[in-house]
C-alpha cells in the first residue's frame, strides 16, 4: 500500500494555510509577514532539491556519494550549532565538528551494522535518513548545552573565580555549570520518550504507517531512533563541553572574552 500522492494543486490549497497563523500574528502586531515568507520559501526550496538529490542518492546508492552527503550535513550542523549559541566558529569548529561527527557515526553505525543490518551496510535508505534525523536532535542539544554553559560562565564569572582561588581546578571549578547545559541539553529527549505514544505520535513512526509499513515495525523503529538519539546527544554535549574548554580559557583559567559573539 503506497503513501498517497499530494498533487500541486493541493499543495498550494495547504500554503493557504500559513494567512491564518500569518493573520493572526498581524492582528496581534506582531509583524512577521517578511519572517514567515522567507521561512516558507527557503523551507520549500531546500526540501524540493534535497528530494531530487535523495531520489538520485538513493537510485545510485553510492558509498562514496552517501558518506559526502553525511559529511556534508555534520558540516552544515557544526557551524549552524556554534552560530545559534553565541559563539565564534572559528575557536570552536573543529571541537564541535569532532564530538558530533563521532556521537552521530557510532550511534548510526552501531543501528546499521548491528541492529537493522540490510543487505548493503551502506544502504542511502537507511543510512542517510537515520544519520539525519540523529543528527537533527543531537544539534538541538549541542545548541541548548553550549549556550548554557557560556552564559552560565559569563554570568557568574566572580563564583568561578572564588572556586578557582579556593583551590579548585579548570575543571572542578566549572563541574556545576557543566552539569547543568547537560542536564538541559537531554531534557527535552528524556521527556519525549518518557511521553511518547501518550502524547504524540512521533514523526518516523507517523511517516512508516503512512508508507505503509506495519504499526509494531514502524514502532521498533521509533524505539530504535530515540534510543540512538539519546545516546548521541548525550555523547555529543559531553564530549562538545569537555574540548572547548581548551579553546575557551586562557592559560591562567579565564574565560577568553573573544570566544563570544557578541552580534548573538
Amino acid at each position: 500500500m503506497e503513501t498517497l500522492d499530494i498533487e500541486l494543486p493541493r499543495m498550494a490549497l495547504l500554503y493557504g494555510l500559513c494567512l491564518l497563523p500569518w493573520l493572526l500574528l498581524r492582528m496581534l502586531g506582531l509583524l512577521l509577514s517578511r519572517d514567515i515568507g522567507i521561512s516558507v520559501l527557503r523551507m520549500s526550496v531546500q526540501l524540493a532539491l534535497v528530494g531530487f538529490y535523495l531520489k538520485w542518492l538513493f537510485e545510485l546508492n553510492n558509498p562514496w556519494f552517501n558518506g559526502l552527503w553525511i559529511l556534508v550535513m555534520l558540516l552544515v550542523a557544526d557551524f549552524s550549532i556554534l552560530r545559534r549559541a553565541g559563539l565564534k566558529v572559528r575557536y570552536f569548529a573543529l571541537v564541535t565538528f569532532i564530538a558530533i561527527a563521532f556521537s552521530i557515526l557510532f550511534s548510526a553505525a552501531f543501528l546499521v551494522f548491528w541492529v537493522i543490518r540490510p543487505a548493503l551496510f551502506y544502504d542511502a535508505r537507511y543510512v542517510v535518513p537515520l544519520a539525519g534525523m540523529i543528527l537533527g536532535n543531537c544539534l538541538q542539544g549541542n545548541v541548548i548545552a553550549l549556550e548554557r554553559f557560556y552564559s552560565a560562565l559569563r554570568k557568574n564569572e566572580n563564583e568561578y573565580a572564588t572556586f578557582l582561588m579556593l583551590g579548585a581546578t579548570r575543571m572542578e571549578a566549572v563541574r556545576p555549570y557543566f552539569r547543568d547545559a547537560i542536564k538541559a541539553a537531554i531534557n527535552p529527549t528524556i521527556a519525549g520518550m518518557a511521553t511518547m505514544g501518550l502524547v504524540s505520535l512521533p514523526g518516523m513512526m507517523t511517516g512508516q504507517i503512512l508508507g505503509g509499513s506495519e504499526p509494531w515495525v514502524a514502532v521498533k523503529y521509533q524505539i530504535a531512533i530515540m534510543v540512538c538519539i539519546f545516546t548521541s546527544t548525550t555523547l555529543a554535549t559531553i564530549i562538545n563541553l569537555k574540548l572547548s574548554l581548551k579553546s575557551a580559557f586562557n592559560d591562567f583559567d579565564v574565560l577568553r572574552d573573544e570566544v563570544i559573539d557578541k552580534r548573538s
